[in-house]
């Protein structure tokens, strides 16, 4: 079936005119679309491969995109002064009222709204992009924090559950024929030191110390959309990974993607440091807006949430280097370990600098605490 013809499926005209592919997405199939009126929406086709259950994506989709949309139209008919603007994807439906389309290739499509006068970037160039990162995914947090986690599907079951990866790294380990290199020794060791507190977050959610709430999944910086002419952020995006967790997963991963200035793919992993400035700039922009929304143990547990989630995506590549590139794409045989030790790198110097986030961590947590 022509990818227009599929698109025509979600038109409110019926006739499209331009379609054409958008981004760079390692998951789903992305295409704007143009119809008649010249209206535009985005199309993309789930990878079923990786979301299992993909009308459960839509149900979750749909519940938390409707929830913000409900709180900011209230927002703005109780205070005529907006001071940002915020906006969130809506879901499409199709002519005949469903919220995806199947084609004869049983491929699933949906269609959301798309975000006009706005763009991406791929990484923090300075610190007006930090202090907005975090200022985006602080929104977010805060625009669903009152959804309760039990309406949400978990759509990727042991997604972000370090100890579920660690056992996954054991069983490729031992039924792997290594050959060992000093890179790989480095790797290996790297995770034997460190296997004692993969359960941390995992122990204070069964205590009661953290809760389940909603989040994103996926806070890197080009999910973030900026205002073309303000340059503030005004969205968080790509919400398939939207489900019931820790959101301290959400705060570490944004760190750890956002403080390393050199990239995953850096060239020479022994150059790659974790940026405390940036750090500091991004959790300036995040912790305000969920100042009514954190407890004592979510400020304890913010360190400990960007180390695990470090070491995490770094055993993930070097596991999946070990059983020969089967989940994440690669440029050449080595690209996952390369990979895996800028992530392990990484973590060690946010190791070596764990005083100084706790410091920045403490001072946010008195003064917010203090004023909620």
């Amino acid at each position: 079936m022509p990818i227009t013809t599929i698109a025509q499926e979600f038109s409110s005209t019926g006739s499209v005119t331009d379609v054409r592919t958008l981004g760079n997405g390692n998951i789903n199939d992305t295409f704007l679309v143009t119809d008649e009126a010249g209206d535009r929406f985005v199309l993309q086709r789930i990878n079923t491969q990786v979301f299992r259950h993909p009308q459960w994506v839509m149900e979750n989709m749909k519940i938390v995109t409707e929830h913000i949309y409900t709180k900011l139209q209230a927002s703005k008919l109780q205070d005529d002064r907006v001071e940002r603007r915020w906006e969130t994807p809506r879901v499409i439906l199709t002519n005949s009222g469903a919220d995806h389309f199947v084609d004869e290739t049983n491929s699933f499509w949906r269609a959301i709204s798309f975000i006009d006068q706005a763009e991406t970037i791929d990484r923090i160039e300075d610190p007006s992009h930090a202090i907005e990162v975090g200022i985006a995914l602080g929104i977010f947090h805060g625009l669903v924090g009152d959804i309760s986690a039990a309406t949400l599907h978990d759509t990727l079951e042991g997604f972000h559950i370090t100890p579920v990866y660690l056992k996954q790294y054991h069983d490729v380990l031992f039924n792997s024929r290594l050959q060992q290199t000093p890179e790989i020794d480095r790797c290996l060791q790297w995770v034997s030191d460190r296997t004692s507190f993969v359960t941390l977050l995992e122990d204070a959610k069964r205590s009661g110390k953290l809760m389940l709430r909603i989040m994103h999944g996926d806070p890197k910086v080009n999910n973030v959309m900026f205002d073309s002419m303000t340059h503030q952020a005004i969205s968080m995006v790509d919400l398939d990974t939207v489900k019931p967790g820790l959101i301290h997963y959400d705060i570490g991963d944004c760190l750890r993607s956002g403080c390393n200035v050199m990239g995953e793919d850096a060239k020479n992993w022994e150059a790659v440091q974790f940026d405390i400035g940036l750090c500091e700039t991004i959790l300036q922009g995040y912790l305000p807006q969920v100042k009514g929304l954190l407890t004592n143990f979510d400020y304890d547990f913010i360190y400990d949430s960007i180390r695990l989630i470090t070491f995490e995506l770094g055993l993930r590549f070097l596991t999946d280097y070990l059983a020969g590139n089967t989940y994440f794409k690669v440029n050449h045989p080595s690209h996952n370990l390369a990979r895996a030790m800028v992530q392990f790198q990484l973590m060690e110097s946010l190791e070596h600098q764990e005083d100084k986030v706790r410091k920045i961590v403490e001072g946010h947590k008195k003064n917010n605490l203090n004023n909620v």
